[in-house]
């Protein structure tokens, strides 16, 4: 039996239709999948597919979309000409996000926006640092990893992190890490972090600029609210 298409709903019930009348802000995560993948499996409503495949992904759009195509096809009603569509979007949603960013770092939002895509969706603590030139330019244009994993469980050593600074001949840095959870609110380990790298900058000369910890659309500049 062929999937349920959107077209055989009701029509008060179809997205497409929603979409139309009342705008795609308007319609549920679920419902906007539903227009995406346009049918759904043997005896199953494409809504409902939608909103068990959203399921899957912990109702995390981020996640969804930034999933390989085998982990989409491990989804029961996903074969490969949905998983394609889906990685299409997600591609298309990256490119807008990459649209805004900015090798110059002048303000904690150009960091922001230069780390988010990447590490807003990570299941793990990520530190990064962002190795500057004196005219705040990233060098070689990328962030470096220091370390994988909880802050609280593998403190981060700065000869870690300035080992990179001094092999980048980085005039500054910013640190960069995400909290899986989605809330980028600062822990007392974030704090105490920074703190002792700023010191240790001090000394060697390399200003550390900022701390940013990235959640699921959101972050805080540690340096913007004076924690260190």
């Amino acid at each position: 039996m062929c999937g349920l298409f959107v077209r055989e709903l009701p029509a008060p019930e179809r997205p497409r239709e929603r979409l139309v009348t009342s705008g795609a802000a308007s319609l549920s995560d679920r419902e906007l999948l539903a227009i995406i993948l346009l049918s759904g499996g043997a005896d199953e409503s494409v809504l409902s597919l939608s909103g068990r495949l959203l399921s899957n992904f912990d109702g995390r759009l981020r996640r969804l979309f930034n999933a390989d195509v085998q982990e989409l096809l491990s989804v029961d009603g996903i074969g490969m000409a949905k998983a394609c569509q889906l990685k299409a979007v997600g591609e298309l949603a990256r490119r807008l996000d990459v649209t805004e960013v900015t090798d110059t770092i002048v303000s904690p939002r150009d960091a922001a926006m230069r780390l988010m895509p990447r590490m807003r969706d990570l299941d793990r603590e990520r530190l990064v640092v962002l190795p500057l030139d004196v005219k705040n330019h990233l060098i070689d244009g990328s962030e470096i990893v220091v370390s994988v994993g909880s802050l609280d469980g593998s403190p981060v050593r700065p000869r870690d992190v300035f080992r990179i600074a001094l092999l980048k001949n980085a005039a500054s840095i910013i640190l960069g890490h995400n909290h899986p959870s989605g809330d980028p609110e600062p822990s007392g380990s974030d704090v105490a972090v920074s703190r002792r790298i700023a010191s240790v900058g001090d000394e060697l000369g390399i200003q550390l600029l900022d701390h940013l910890v990235i959640g699921d659309g959101r972050y805080v500049s540690l340096k913007d609210r004076g924690l260190f």
